[in-house]
Formats: structure tokens, C-alpha cells, sequence
């Protein structure tokens, strides 16, 4: 039997996770578990659901939601996990909780890097890792990860925490392409040009550079579109004002990019809705919604990014395997430990 509806909203309850339509079983339905928060993928869920008759019912958590349907096991009412990043994708799949995602829709509308090479995992919009460097005080137009470590932009830099998904993604793909043993010597460098502890998120970085305490920051491209958009906290708007965003690596491999992206959940109760939900998600219309609301890059050719976004340059993505990446994660993390980055800048 499967979890009764006060059962799932109980347990939803004592784990924090806010739910925006209670789960249900139903063949006009689909279940979602999502670490995007709600609002942002709303349009998208009206759109699927205008155009299939399919409703969607989201059940929301900054953390967790992987071992939550481990832990629920084959009662789960989980059809499909919203993810945002491989690290997240990858892990689900090492959970034994997804199943592949059996779809010529989904084949032939994303590209293999951006796709589990088993089908657990489907990438559905891009971010990069870039560079937010100051107007004032950062004068090059150009920037590579690895020169992130030179002695130059010693006490310039300021980063969010080496263990979070988004920088482990961009030290894994450095493992990736240089292997660990160069990686490490380059993070330690990166760690001595900290200008304090890595703290904070990705718009912190930019706040800090807007009040001096640094030059540059390691940040999501899309995180400029939320700051100059933001009505509701218009001092966001000059944070973004007093940076530019540079591409690193423009010049020869192209810059890190990472996922959001989705899986189909091992016993999905509703799988045909779900895998309904996945093949719109991968389609052009809904791609062209992602791109002009949270100002991210489509993965699927051919679709558009915004015209905010390609204001802020010409991205080149690393054509690196999201894959590759995941693999590499593990010993990412380790030399985050190793180095002491967290622990900020040696003396």
C-alpha cells in the first residue's frame, strides 16, 4: 500500500519540505520532488499542464529529497527529482533511486554531454561558472581558471565554500582536465589569494566586490539576471552594476558549465505522466521559457538564450562530459579538505 495522504504530508511536515500541491495518485497527475524552488519553475509546470491536461503537484526541499525517496522506498509518491547540478544528478543515480529514461523525444532534443550515458539523468538548462570581476578596479577582458591561482590576485578573491555543488563541479572538471596532483597545487594557490574564508552565496561575492572587500568572485551566470531584476530588493540591482561578467577560458577549451536538470524515480507511480513531463521539459517552448525567466542557457540546439543574457558575452561551454565531472567529484571534495581551503588564505 502506499503512503496515505495525511502519512505524506506528516512526514513532508517533520522534514521541513514545503509542499505547493499535496502528492497524489492519479492518471491525470504527476508528482514532483524538486530542489528548484517552486516559483521558478511554475510557468513551466502551467505550460506542461495546459498542454497536456497533466497537473503537477511539487513538493519542494533545499536538501535531502535523494535520501527522502531512498527512505520511502517503493511507497514513494515521487514520479520525477528536479535537480541543479550533476553532483545532485549523479548522486540520485548513485542512490539507486532512478531508473533510465527510455525516450526518442528526449534523445534526439538533448545532446549526449548533457545526458546520462545510462539515461538516469537529463540535463535541461545550462549555467556557467564564471568570473564577476570589478568595473572600477578589474581592467583585463579576458581570464582563465587557471590563472586564478596566480600570486597577482593575491587577497583579491572571494568565493563561496569549497564543498558546495557548485564549486566541487568546477574543481572536479579541473581534476578532469589536469589531473589531481596538478589540481591540488592549483587550489592551494586559489586558497592564498582569498581575500577571508570562503562565506556566503554567489550573490554575496557580488555584494562583497560592490563594498571593496574584494575584486573578483567565482559566481552562476544567471545569479546576474536575478540581482538586476530584483524589485524587491533593488540593492541587488547595484551590486551587478559595479561587476561584469568574464568568460574564463574562452580562448582555448571554453568555460565550465553545470546542470539543472531531472530524473525519472525508480517506482514512479505515474511514469507515462512523468516521462510526459520530462520530453516537454527537453522541447523548445519549454526551453525558450527557462531562458527568458531564470536566465539560464537552453541545452537543447537551436533554442535562443535571452537577450539579458547575451548581454553579458558569448559563452563557450567546456565541452567536457557532465559525466566526466561527476566521476571526479569525490576527489574534488577531498582536496577541498586536503588544502584547508575553507579554512581561507595561509598566513
Amino acid at each position: 500500500m502506499r503512503y496515505t495522504m495525511r502519512a505524506i504530508l506528516s512526514a513532508a511536515t517533520l522534514a521541513g519540505i514545503a509542499s505547493t500541491s499535496a502528492p497524489a495518485f492519479a492518471a491525470d497527475e504527476v508528482n514532483i520532488y524538486s530542489y528548484r524552488q517552486p516559483f521558478l519553475i511554475q510557468p513551466l509546470l502551467d505550460a506542461f499542464t495546459a498542454e497536456t491536461g497533466v497537473k503537477t503537484n511539487v513538493v519542494f526541499a533545499s536538501k535531502g529529497l535523494g535520501e527522502r525517496i531512498a527512505a520511502e522506498g517503493e511507497n514513494s509518491p515521487a514520479d520525477v527529482l528536479l535537480t541543479v547540478d550533476i553532483g545532485r544528478l549523479d548522486g540520485a543515480k548513485q542512490l539507486g533511486v532512478t531508473q533510465p529514461v527510455n525516450s526518442d523525444v528526449v534523445t534526439e532534443n538533448i545532446p549526449s554531454q548533457f545526458r546520462d550515458p545510462e539515461g538516469h539523468w537529463v540535463g535541461l538548462t545550462n549555467r556557467a561558472r564564471v568570473i564577476y570581476a570589478s568595473r572600477d578596479r578589474v581592467d583585463q577582458d579576458s581570464i582563465t581558471y587557471e590563472e586564478l591561482s596566480d600570486p597577482k590576485w593575491k587577497g583579491r578573491l572571494c568565493t563561496r565554500s569549497g564543498q558546495h555543488v557548485y564549486t566541487i563541479g568546477l574543481i572536479a572538471s579541473m581534476v578532469a582536465h589536469h589531473g589531481a596532483e596538478e589540481t591540488e597545487e592549483w587550489l592551494a594557490g586559489v586558497r592564498d589569494n582569498l581575500a577571508r574564508k570562503p562565506a556566503g552565496n554567489d550573490r554575496a561575492q557580488v555584494k562583497a566586490i560592490y563594498a571593496g572587500e574584494c575584486d573578483i568572485s567565482l559566481g552562476n551566470t544567471y545569479y546576474m539576471g536575478k540581482m538586476e531584476t530584483n524589485d524587491k530588493e533593488p540593492e541587488q540591482k547595484e551590486w551587478a552594476k559595479s561587476v561584469r561578467i568574464l568568460f574564463p577560458n574562452s580562448d582555448d577549451r571554453g568555460s565550465h558549465v553545470n546542470l539543472a536538470g531531472i530524473v525519472l524515480t525508480k517506482h514512479a507511480p505515474n511514469k507515462d505522466n512523468a516521462v510526459k513531463l520530462i520530453e516537454f521539459l527537453t522541447s523548445a517552448k519549454a526551453q525558450e521559457i527557462y531562458a527568458e525567466t531564470n536566465f539560464e542557457y537552453p541545452v537543447t540546439p537551436g533554442v535562443a538564450v535571452s537577450e539579458r543574457v547575451q548581454s553579458w558575452g558569448e559563452l563557450k561551454p567546456d565541452s567536457l562530459s557532465l559525466s566526466d565531472i561527476a566521476e571526479n567529484r569525490k576527489t574534488a571534495s577531498e582536496l577541498v579538505d586536503k588544502v584547508g581551503f575553507d579554512d581561507g588564505p595561509a598566513s
